[in-house]
C-alpha cells in the first residue's frame, strides 16, 4: 500500500514538474510570426502627383540605386555598372538603395530573395568591388544587416558620435595611389568604445516632412495624465539654429529630407554636395575630383540632368509612398485595441496631420505613421551612449511603425530579428516604456498575440 502511495507521488511529482518545464518551452505562447508574405507594398510614388512631380520621383529614383565609382566611368574598367563619380575617401556602401531596399527601395536592408534566404548583405562585398582590399569588419555577416559604425568617444576622451566609415578606397582600380587605412573596429569594441545603427526606412519621409511643428507639440501635450502615470514624458530635438523641430534619423538629429540625403550622400558614400562640400579624409593622394563633386549642372538645358544628385534623392524620397497595411483580421483589430490600451500609442502616435503644403499630393494629409517624432529615454538597455543635438545617450526618437510588417531586424542596431525580443528590450533601467511592457507583459498570451499580429500588418 505504501509503495503504491509512493508511486502515485512520484508520478503527480513528475506530472507536476513538467507543467513546471512548460514555459521554457513555450506551449501555446505568443510568437513573433516574422516578415509578412506577399507583396511589397511599398516603393512607389505618393498618389496624386503632378505628372510633373512623377516624373522626378522616377527621376530620383534612377539616381537613389545608382552605384558610385571613385571617379565615374573609367576607360578599360572592366565594371561598367558604376555610372556615379566620387565614392570615397570613406565609405559604407556605393548606393543609397543598398542600403534602403527591404522589402523594396526606401525600407531598411537586406532586401530577401525568400523569407527563409536573405539576399546578401551588399557591406558584404563592397570593399573588395574594383579591386578594393578592405577587410569585413566582424560585425558584418553577409544574412546580416547593413551596419555603420559610431565611436563614441575620442582617443582623448572627449565625446565622438560620428560615424567611422567601414572602408577605404584603397587598392581600387580607380583609387591609384591611395593608401589609407580602415579604422580598428576591433580595438574600439575592446575598449566598449563602438555603437552601430541601421538604415531606418524612409517611406512616408516626404509626409513626415510636412507634419507641423505645432501638431507635433500639440501631440505632445495630449493624453497628459496617462502619460504622467505611466512615467512618459518625451521631447522634440530641434535644430540649433532656427528653433525648429527637427524630425530625421534615430536620434531625430536632421531637420530636412534635403539635409538627410545630403548628410547621409557624404558620411555613407563619401560623396561631396553643395550642402556637405568638404571630403571627410583630405589625405593626399586619396582626392580625385574637384569638389563639390555632387553639383548643379549649370551647362545644361535639360532640368533633369541640371539638378544635383541630392535634389534627385531628395524629390524620391519626398513623393515615396507609405506602405500599404494588411488587410485586417479579428486579430489585427483586437490588436490595434490592445496595441492602445497598454499604453503603446502615448508614443507611437497612430496618425499625424500633415499641414499646407506647395504639394497637393502631401497637403493635408493623414500620416499613419506611428510615431511622435519625438524623443524618449529609452533606459540602459538600448543606451548608445551618443550624443545628437539635443539628444542624449539613453535618447531616441520614437521609431515609426509603418511598414514593421516587412522589416527583418529591430532596433536602432539590428540586434534582433525578434518583434517580441525587441518590446521587450524597450523595458529596461530608467526607460519611459517600463510601466507599458509592464502592462504589456501582464497580459495573457493571446492579447501579446494579437498585438503581435497587428503590428506585422503593418
Amino acid at each position: 500500500m505504501e509503495r503504491r502511495a509512493r508511486a502515485t507521488v512520484v508520478r503527480r511529482s513528475v506530472v507536476l514538474l513538467s507543467f513546471a518545464l512548460l514555459p521554457a518551452i513555450k506551449l501555446g505562447a505568443q510568437t513573433d510570426p516574422g516578415p509578412r508574405a506577399g507583396t511589397a507594398g511599398a516603393g512607389g510614388p505618393i498618389p496624386g502627383l503632378s505628372v510633373n512631380e512623377a516624373a522626378f520621383f522616377a527621376g530620383g529614383l534612377a539616381d537613389f540605386i545608382q552605384a558610385q565609382s571613385v571617379r565615374g566611368p573609367q576607360p578599360n574598367q572592366p565594371d561598367t555598372t558604376d555610372t556615379g563619380g566620387g565614392l570615397g575617401p570613406r565609405f559604407n556602401s556605393d548606393s543609397c538603395g543598398s542600403c534602403h531596399s527591404q522589402p523594396a527601395v526606401g525600407g531598411t536592408s537586406p532586401s530577401p530573395t525568400s523569407l527563409q534566404n536573405p539576399a546578401e548583405n551588399p557591406q558584404a562585398t563592397v570593399g573588395q568591388k574594383n579591386g578594393g582590399t578592405n577587410l569585413i569588419p566582424f560585425f558584418i555577416h553577409a544574412g546580416g544587416p547593413v551596419r555603420e559604425a559610431r565611436f563614441k568617444y575620442k582617443p582623448d576622451g572627449a565625446r565622438d558620435g560620428g560615424v567611422h566609415d567601414l572602408f577605404v578606397i584603397t587598392g581600387r582600380n580607380d583609387a591609384a595611389g591611395c593608401t589609407i587605412h580602415q579604422p580598428d573596429f576591433a580595438a574600439a569594441s575592446a575598449q566598449n568604445n563602438l555603437s552601430f545603427r541601421i538604415p531606418s526606412p524612409i517611406f512616408g519621409a516626404g509626409l513626415i516632412e510636412a507634419i507641423p511643428d505645432s501638431t507635433i507639440l500639440t501631440n505632445k501635450r495630449a493624453d497628459r495624465v496617462r502619460k504622467v502615470a505611466l512615467g512618459i514624458s518625451g521631447r522634440e530635438n530641434h535644430n540649433g539654429n532656427d528653433g525648429t523641430v527637427t524630425r530625421f534619423g534615430w536620434k531625430a538629429q536632421n531637420k530636412s529630407l534635403e539635409l538627410f540625403a545630403a548628410e547621409a550622400y557624404n558620411v555613407e558614400q563619401g560623396v561631396t554636395s553643395e550642402i556637405f562640400n568638404t571630403e571627410r579624409d583630405e589625405t593626399p593622394g586619396c582626392l580625385f575630383n574637384g569638389t563639390p563633386e555632387d553639383h548643379t549642372a549649370f551647362d545644361t538645358g535639360d532640368p533633369q540632368d541640371a539638378i544635383s544628385d541630392v535634389v534627385k534623392f531628395t524629390n524620391f524620397i519626398r513623393f515615396l509612398a507609405p506602405p500599404t497595411p494588411a488587410p485586417d483580421t479579428p486579430s489585427i483589430a483586437r490588436g490595434r485595441l490592445l496595441f492602445n490600451a497598454v499604453g503603446c500609442a502615448l508614443c507611437h502616435t497612430p496618425s499625424l496631420t500633415t499641414g499646407t503644403s506647395s504639394s497637393a499630393a502631401l497637403s493635408k494629409q493623414p500620416a499613419q505613421l506611428f510615431s511622435d517624432l519625438l524623443l524618449h529615454n529609452m533606459g540602459k538597455g538600448l543606451a548608445d551612449d551618443i550624443v545628437q543635438g539635443a539628444a542624449g545617450p539613453e535618447e531616441f526618437r520614437t521609431a515609426p511603425l509603418w511598414g514593421l510588417g516587412q522589416r527583418i531586424f529591430f532596433l536602432h542596431d539590428g540586434r534582433t530579428r525578434d518583434l517580441l525580443e525587441a518590446i521587450e528590450a524597450h523595458s529596461s533601467d530608467r526607460s519611459e516604456a517600463n510601466a507599458v511592457i509592464h502592462e504589456f507583459n501582464g497580459r495573457p498570451a493571446s492579447d501579446k498575440q494579437d498585438i503581435l499580429n497587428f503590428l506585422r500588418s503593418l
